[in-house]
């Protein structure tokens, strides 16, 4: 694929001007070639699978970063789930042997985070996958780097309950262990997980993947918000074309980096995930754009018809400029790293039935969200499961970041730090959920699943 130096000249604009960045370049790797009966083998190969790689993934998008001047925010790596590749494992600690293995290596390669500590149980769990979820707790609470997923439903499988009564004490353990219950913000519980998202926390390499795959996150919604805030007063079809137009010079942008990475690399391109990722600064915020759009405040009635308008002309765009468009590419909507968000939930304007609503036309879900520390484990698994049946039902990827912060209540600040950002705790219904979520049991998959 060609491009103008015009092009590459409006995308440097973009990047000076307004926030415009490549928010993670992700390397999918196999490891499923690793597994050695001996552990001590096993967690070699691992970290020479690793550390080789990664080293030359932060050496390639340096080179490109300096080249074109556009900022590669995290060099990240996602692989193989590991509830996969610890089956042949005796060993009752091997998922937290592994896991230490896989934070020392990505550590020593100089890569942000890698992902794909996890599984994927939406029907049922193996002795491996049972291992493995038990040991998030102290997986979460004791490396640095590690990020991990369970995806519980999908729209073909409907969901596993028994899974989602499981996760309620897990998440509120993982709390527990860490300051501010910051553990939580590396685990990612999903419906309908896709395969090449290079987002963390949900990020792993698929097992329908090549042994590598570059996959692309860009980041634009400082960019979006510039061309809204110019066309205050025409129509909605003419906004929509226009964030349309913006979209494909964004996607035709971090295609042009991925590409280039992934030669050389020597590796297969992989996709662009077009999603607009909000950051903590100001003018990157997904929430201020739709409040651009004419909604007073984030949360206000119209919000949702707005984010639908928005990740629709994104996704149009993305397409247009690109036939390697995956991932999630969504709008994300976190509540603690975008700042309108954050503000739209001191203001009042914003509840979680308001962000389960708006998930219901976006993704990725219920993100970065702070609860407060003594919400009952059953309450925590019942809104997993509210927000992961948009999904099933809808055939669309949702996802759970839930936070129960430890010793805060509705509408305590807390800061995260970083990426991550800062929010107010939300306020949850103490009204009980207990004894439908304690029956367990699958969830049916949807009739709309029957599409043979």
């Amino acid at each position: 694929m060609e491009y103008s130096i015009e092009e590459v000249m409006e995308t440097v604009k973009m990047t000076l001007y307004h926030n415009f960045d490549i928010r993670t370049v992700t390397l999918g790797i196999n490891l499923k070639d690793c597994i050695h009966s001996d552990i001590d083998v096993f967690k070699s190969n691992l970290y020479d699978r690793v550390t080789n790689y990664g080293k030359k993934l932060v050496a390639a998008a340096e080179k490109l970063e300096e080249k074109y001047g556009i900022p590669i925010i995290n060099k990240r790596i996602s692989v193989t789930p590991i509830s996969l590749i610890i089956e042949a494992c005796a060993e009752e600690d091997a998922p937290i042997q592994i896991a230490k293995t896989l934070d020392w290596a990505v550590k020593d390669a100089g890569i942000d985070f890698i992902g794909g500590y996890g599984a994927l149980v939406q029907k049922g769990m193996t002795r491996a996958d049972a291992k493995l979820i038990d040991s998030l707790p102290e997986v979460f609470s004791s490396t640095e780097r590690v990020c991990g997923f369970l995806n519980v439903a999908s729209t073909v499988s409907g969901m596993n309950m028994d899974a989602v009564i499981r996760l309620g004490k897990i998440i509120k353990d993982i709390a527990n262990r860490t300051e501010n219950g910051i553990g939580c913000t590396k685990f990612a519980v999903f419906a309908n997980a896709p395969e090449d998202n290079p987002f963390m926390a949900g990020a792993f390499h698929g097992v329908g993947e090549p042994d590598f795959s570059l996959n692309i996150g860009i980041s634009g919604p400082g960019v979006v918000r510039s061309v809204v805030e110019k066309n205050r007063d025409c129509d909605l079809t003419a906004l929509s074309g226009v964030i349309k137009r913006t979209a494909f010079k964004i996607t035709r942008a971090g295609e042009l980096i991925g590409r280039e990475l992934a030669s050389n690399m020597n590796v297969p391109f992989g996709i662009v995930d077009i999603s607009l990722a909000s950051t903590t600064k100001v003018g990157d915020s997904v929430a201020g754009i739709v409040e651009l759009m004419g909604v007073e405040k984030m949360g206000a009635p119209g919000s949702t018809a707005a984010l639908a308008l928005l990740i629709d002309a994104v996704k149009k765009g993305g397409a247009m400029a690109s036939g390697n468009v995956g991932g999630l590419s969504g709008t994300f909507i976190p509540v603690s790293e975008d700042s309108g968000m954050n503000a739209a939930v001191k203001a009042g304007a914003l509840s979680i039935e308001k962000l389960e609503a708006l998930t219901a036309v976006c993704s990725v879900g219920l993100d970065m969200i702070a609860i407060p520390g003594d919400t009952s484990a059953e309450t925590i698994s019942a809104i997993i499961a509210d927000e992961l049946s948009i999904g099933m039902v809808n055939n669309k990827t949702t996802g759970v970041r839930l936070i129960p912060v430890p010793g805060k209540y509705a509408g305590d600040y807390v800061n995260f730090g970083g990426l991550l950002g800062e929010t107010y705790v939300m306020d949850i219904s103490t009204f009980s959920s207990y004894d439908f979520i304690l029956r367990g049991g699958r969830m049916p998959s949807p009739i709309t699943s029957m599409r043979n």
